[in-house]
């Protein structure tokens, strides 16, 4: 007997503005068979496949962000380095949620996540020169994809 959310398909949904491994992601999700639905305020250029999906949402910065937050069920597999998403996809119950680097964010590390990027925030609104993110490097991109690939292939194995 099947429960309601193994008849749900598994969904990768990539919050796409100023994403650096799209294409990665339609690499892993044709693999697997799953459909990849890109969400995004701009237009950009993706490979044309039936399982590649584009949703380009019109309206404020956080439009993309609900639209993605909409879509996420216990079968989704969220790639985003929106902290704030990241936490709102983990409260609507998505399977995985994790950053282009491969990182996952877990409830239990996204109160830690968020708390950090709250006190990033108060200091560069005080006027302190803090750092941004790390560059995006060749590491990165190699973490990501293993770490994608795991958690479809856990997913499609444990629901």
């Amino acid at each position: 007997m099947t429960s309601p959310d193994d008849a749900t398909p598994i969904r990768l949904l990539v919050d796409a503005d100023a994403c650096p491994v799209r294409e990665e992601c339609v690499k892993v999700a044709l693999r697997h068979g799953i459909k990849v639905t890109f969400v995004s305020n701009s237009f950009f250029r993706i490979e044309t496949e039936p399982l590649v999906e584009r949703e380009i949402v019109p309206g404020n910065f956080d439009a993309a962000d609900d639209r993605i937050v909409e879509h996420v069920t216990r079968r989704s597999v969220v790639v985003t380095a929106d902290i704030l998403l990241a936490e709102r996809c983990l409260k609507a119950e998505a399977a995985a949620v994790m950053s282009h680097t491969g990182k996952a964010f877990t409830h239990d590390s996204i109160g830690m996540a968020v708390a950090t990027r709250s006190i990033m925030a108060d200091l560069r609104a005080g006027g302190a020169q803090v750092g941004g993110p790390a560059p995006f490097v060749k590491a990165d991109r190699s973490r990501f994809l293993s770490a994608l690939d795991l958690a479809l292939v856990r997913l499609k194995r444990h629901g």
